[in-house]
């Protein structure tokens, strides 16, 4: 289901006059090297680049304006770039263009603890404001996995391993400051928790992947660092079993912070890759946030709900650097699945379904990918009901490519019937265009093309990304 490569040979050259404008207005900061544009034009995926035909490093929200209001002049396309680490072809310039690059800004502008909250520049990485907020008693929490970009992860509306408990970009990201294809600046949002004041172009804008505009600035919440943390990691004799815990956990309302699925396959990955030394069964990593009290109530509980469906060798880890451990291995579970078959490329799934319908989809999931002869550890945020097939194929292989693309789009569709979606975080993109109308509804994806031609009638912010790329209107 990937989109053929575009030849760049085959693109109108950007005009002398805008190359000119944004050498001006840059200097060096505005590349057209062939290493920085194929940089540029990759994200972590397994998608082959496709490279912009410029760069431009911008410092601060007026580059952005200017540059934007150039490009929109000469109708050239615009892809904002962050830290490089999304998936679904976020990055790819399928109808060549320029690529923004903020990461140079990265500022944190001013942290309110008693408000909770900070304003930061979309350059800033989480692990860079979580160092900044050392002190203050509080964190940001949504976690990845990947050390991305603020700015990238509210426009892909990321989440990660703490969403069980501490929600999505989603529901953290309070106002943002956003430039529109033409330039025209957009405050959205504030600082109160809550408003009833017109439409919420804050979360309009969240998860839109730069098809709207480009992110400036950022406001985001910020939680209290609880008094204790414990982790743990347990196995089970299957899958289901392992997330029939997951759900009764939750049904019962055990207030976990992180719950994370790792099948065998992922488990001997991580041991090869991570160099840890865990059973090689399907099992689950547990992190819990509270009180000394509260946590260790909570320890009892999923204990007695983990023995009930056959775990064993639990496994507590109290000690930072312990849990740092063992979470880093969890996030290494990408690039260790990549390694267990050297030369191959990675198709990497993202179903989310409704928690009570999990094990269903987890389990026709892997009877599909047996069926098909195919390698593909399985992993996910199970708290919250979205797990990844990474789906490890030989890029010189049709066949095997086209049984992987056959498994991948079966699991979007499975999702969708089990009333969830094909993807719980990482967003469209290029790759899952297809699933938009079975997922929404025709009319809803009207509707969401009718916005994108209001705030981009030239169609020129990220184009080809959630939707094809329709014609440009005067």
């Amino acid at each position: 289901m990937l989109p053929p490569a575009h030849d760049i040979a085959r693109l109108q050259p950007l005009p002398v006059a805008l190359v000119d404008e944004l050498t001006t207005l840059l200097g060096q900061r505005f590349s057209t090297s062939a290493s920085v544009r194929e940089h540029h034009g990759r994200d972590i995926s397994a998608l082959d680049p496709l490279p912009p035909q410029g760069v431009a490093f911008v410092n601060h929200l007026d580059e952005i304006i200017a540059v934007q209001q150039a490009c929109h002049r000469h109708r050239v396309p615009i892809i904002p770039y962050g830290s490089g680490s999304s998936l679904e072809g976020w990055l790819h310039a399928v109808h060549g263009g320029v690529c923004i690059d903020v990461s140079a800004m990265n500022q944190i502008l001013e942290i309110r603890v008693d408000d909770m909250d900070v304003t930061v520049q979309p350059g800033v990485t989480r692990k860079q404001l979580n160092a900044a907020l050392h002190g203050t008693g509080l964190f940001f929490p949504i976690d990845p996995g990947a050390d991305a970009s603020l700015g990238g992860m509210a426009a892909t509306r990321a989440s990660g391993t703490n969403a069980v408990r501490y929600g999505t970009m989603r529901e953290n990201v309070l106002a943002l400051t956003a430039v529109l294809a033409d330039g025209r600046v957009l405050h959205t949002g504030g600082r109160a928790r809550k408003s009833s004041s017109g439409y919420d172009l804050t979360h309009l804008l969240v998860g839109s992947g730069g098809t709207l505009a480009t992110v400036a600035e950022l406001t985001v919440k910020l939680h209290p660092i609880p008094e204790a943390i414990s982790a743990a990691v347990c196995n089970f004799p299957s899958v289901d079993q392992a997330v029939q815990t997951v759900i009764q956990a939750i049904q019962l309302g055990v207030p976990i912070a992180r719950i994370e699925l790792i099948d065998a396959l992922t488990v001997r990955a991580l041991n090869a890759y991570s160099k840890t030394r865990l059973n090689e069964a399907p099992s689950l990593f547990f992190e819990l946030h509270g009180s000394q009290s509260s946590v260790q109530e909570q320890v009892e509980t999923i204990r007695l709900l983990a023995d009930e469906h056959g775990g064993q060798d639990f496994e507590w880890a109290v000690h930072p650097e312990d849990r740092s451990r063992l979470w880093q291995a969890r996030h290494d579970g990408y690039f260790a699945a990549v390694a267990l078959r050297p030369g191959c490329r990675a198709l990497t799934t993202d179903a989310v379904v409704p928690i009570s319908r999990l094990a269903e989809c987890i389990e026709a999931t892997a009877a599909d990918l047996q069926q098909q002869g195919l390698l593909a550890p399985i992993f996910g945020h199970v708290g919250d009901g979205n797990f990844h097939a990474v789906i490890l194929v030989n890029p010189d292989d049709p066949e095997e490519v086209q049984r992987a693309d056959g498994v991948a789009q079966r699991l979007a569709e499975r999702a969708i019937a089990l009333q969830g979606s094909c993807t719980g975080e990482h967003g469209v993109g290029l790759t899952k265009q297809a699933y938009m109308s079975l997922e929404h509804g025709q009319n809803a994806v009207d509707v969401m093309a009718a916005i994108k031609a209001a705030l981009d009638p030239q169609q020129l912010m990220n184009p080809g990304k959630i939707f094809p790329r329709g014609p440009a209107v005067d």
